[in-house]
């Protein structure tokens, strides 16, 4: 990664109550300044309706959406299927086959994964996968957001357009 760069440590979460359920995402940002102060940011919402994998999604699309100039950014995420997408190179294989699937089926959520990589298009970003519910306390803290945020804690909760 470039040094040039602001670098932005992520941890992103998703949650729902219910597979499809209300769900919610969340997500916490840390910038340290040059002066040695760091900066948290802290995001989520809650739909209606939705599903998990989606709610893990929009938590790390909200994350890097919220960046206003090109930045570093290590992304940690306890879901697999979202680490994995990028890391194991699934992404470009399900672009390449017109965003379907290694048996040829419909890739899930395909609006979410644009979404994504037009997130992520501005910056240089590394994937990592945390083990969720193990006392990280800033994956923690994405997972406390994101499930207040399924349960409506945190504001009235919003309709997925993308989910039929």
């Amino acid at each position: 990664m470039a040094s040039d760069r602001m670098r932005v440590v992520a941890y992103t979460d998703g949650s729902s109550r219910g597979n499809p359920g209300p769900g919610g995402y969340g997500a916490v940002l840390s910038y340290v300044a040059p002066d040695g102060t760091e900066h948290v940011r802290e995001l989520s919402a809650g739909y209606a309706r939705t599903t998990n994998n989606r709610m893990e999604l929009m938590g790390a699309i909200v994350a890097l959406e919220a960046l206003k100039r090109p930045c570093e950014v290590e992304l940690h995420s306890d879901s697999q299927y979202v680490v994995n997408a990028f890391n194991k190179h699934w992404v470009d294989g399900w672009q390449r086959k017109g965003w379907k699937t290694a048996s040829k089926q419909p890739v899930k959520n395909p609006d979410l994964w644009k979404r994504l990589l037009a997130a992520m298009e501005p910056h240089e970003v590394r994937w990592l996968w945390v083990k969720g519910h193990a006392g990280h306390e800033r994956n923690e803290r994405a997972d406390q957001l994101a499930t207040e945020a399924a349960d409506g804690l945190s504001g009235p909760l919003l309709t997925d357009e993308g989910f039929a």
